[in-house]
């Protein structure tokens, strides 16, 4: 299932691109953005550029946020890229201000998407991902932060419409991600498990989240048990509810949504 949310995710982007964003050549968003500013100064292909750039940043993909991660970006990168040259450039809107809320908006879905299924599309979403982790940030806001390099690089390089309307683009974006993403909505799970040992040990090898154990006793069957508290990120929910089955198919789950957190969010690293 995440394979194909990250393959339609992906198409989903590089229609909004085509269709909305580059027949008003109004700049992508992040290192494609990059990568087109670049193309057109030196007139050099811009997949060159979009590959060197987006390199390093896999790499620190691959050692902060696991070889699933990693699979998944090449993948959306992969599919972004085949999808862009077989779908026609095709101007569907004449106005630019509509096409720049409408791909906006589009684009955002497409990485919303990419981003519930574990992946991103690669560039500036790495950096956000790791961002938001550490810090608790919203996603689209942090990429809205970034992007607005490509703004200023735009309006200075080439045209201040063409940079507004990135702009309004951009903006719409981020705020479309953190609706589909919900990165920043937070969770409660109280697990009651006859295995609290190996379902503790197992949330904390593969989870960048605290837990807290209580012991229980069962008011029917009188047995002893562990209760496991802890609070996660709304995205995280359908992973821990996985590594939850793995060690107990039979553990009972309460989920609620959180207000606020205050303290430690985050388990530190040693």
């Amino acid at each position: 299932m995440k394979t194909a949310g990250i393959i339609f995710g992906s198409i989903i982007v590089s229609f909004a691109f085509n269709l909305f964003l580059i027949p008003h050549g109004i700049m992508s968003s992040g290192i494609s953005g990059l990568s087109i500013i670049f193309s057109m100064l030196t007139s050099i292909n811009a997949g060159i550029y979009n590959f060197l750039l987006n390199f390093p940043l896999l790499i620190i993909g691959y050692l902060k946020l696991g070889r699933k991660f990693s699979f998944y970006t090449i993948l959306s990168v992969l599919t972004i890229s085949v999808t862009l040259y077989i779908i026609p450039v095709f101007q569907l809107a004449e106005d630019p201000i509509l096409s720049s809320i409408f791909g906006g908006a589009i684009v955002g879905l497409g990485i919303g998407i990419i981003f519930r299924s574990s992946g991103s599309s690669g560039g500036f979403d790495i950096i956000g991902m790791l961002l938001a982790r550490r810090k608790d940030f919203p996603m689209g806001t942090l990429l809205f932060a970034m992007n607005s390099i490509v703004i200023l690089l735009s309006g200075f390089l080439f045209s201040w419409d063409a940079a507004l309307n990135t702009l309004v683009s951009i903006f719409v974006l981020g705020k479309v991600i953190d609706k589909v993403h919900t990165h920043h909505v937070k969770l409660t799970l109280m697990i009651i498990t006859r295995k609290g040992e190996e379902v503790k040990q197992h949330l904390l090898k593969n989870v960048y989240r605290g837990v807290t154990v209580i012991h229980s006793v069962g008011g029917y069957s009188n047995e002893n048990s562990n209760v496991i508290i802890t609070v996660i990120s709304r995205y995280e929910l359908t992973e821990v509810k996985s590594l939850i089955e793995e060690i107990d198919p039979e553990a009972f789950v309460n989920i609620t949504e959180t207000l606020e957190v205050m303290g430690l969010f985050h388990r530190k690293q040693h």
